[in-house]
């Protein structure tokens, strides 16, 4: 039997959840929420609902309180008795009469692509650097966390000096001679 893809879940209330949340589908939250929130579908954050998150959704609908960045690949909207402080970046953004919204927002395809690039490069993995040609990077036994090179490290306590007497002749004060003598 196939699962539904039309499921929503829903935060009641009375809940108070702190950390990170993802969804697969849809959620409503009515409760308190601090962190971040994810999901594939659409975010509702619900009349009386308080949210101290980061929220990245395909959608976004807001009827109470959200207190950091939303994210939506396609809509975010902001009912009559929304409240939002923080940034908001959308394909379109919809803000109905009464609605209070505090922050910068980005709109339109090329948020869509900002959105989109962003998240391919959460996704890729790192890879560590790689040894310059010619020079041999030490490495502790109790792990393969390169360090830097005696070359290097001179080159670095090197410029720490400099700037370290340029931050000293700044906060010397200097004597004004008079131009009469």
């Amino acid at each position: 039997m196939p699962e539904p893809t039309n499921q929503t879940t829903i935060i009641g209330p009375d809940t108070t959840l702190k950390g990170e949340l993802t969804f697969e589908n849809s959620a409503r939250i009515m409760g308190r929420v601090e962190g971040k929130v994810s999901s594939k579908g659409e975010v509702t954050i619900g009349d009386g609902a308080a949210c101290k998150a980061t929220i990245d959704a395909g959608r976004v609908l807001v009827d109470g309180v959200v207190e950091g960045n939303i994210t939506a690949k396609e809509k975010v909207q902001l009912n009559a008795k929304a409240r939002v402080v923080g940034d908001i970046t959308a394909m379109t953004l919809v803000v109905s009469e009464g609605a209070s919204f505090t922050g910068h927002c980005r709109v339109g395809a090329d948020a869509a692509k900002r959105i989109e690039a962003e998240a391919a490069q959460r996704t890729r993995t790192v890879t560590p650097p790689q040894p310059r040609p010619g020079s041999t990077p030490t490495t502790t036994p109790s792990s393969n966390v390169p360090h830097a090179t005696p070359a290097a490290t001179d080159g670095l306590a090197a410029a720490f000096a400099g700037l370290e007497a340029k931050l000293a002749g700044i906060s010397k004060p200097r004597t004004v001679e008079s131009a009469a003598e």
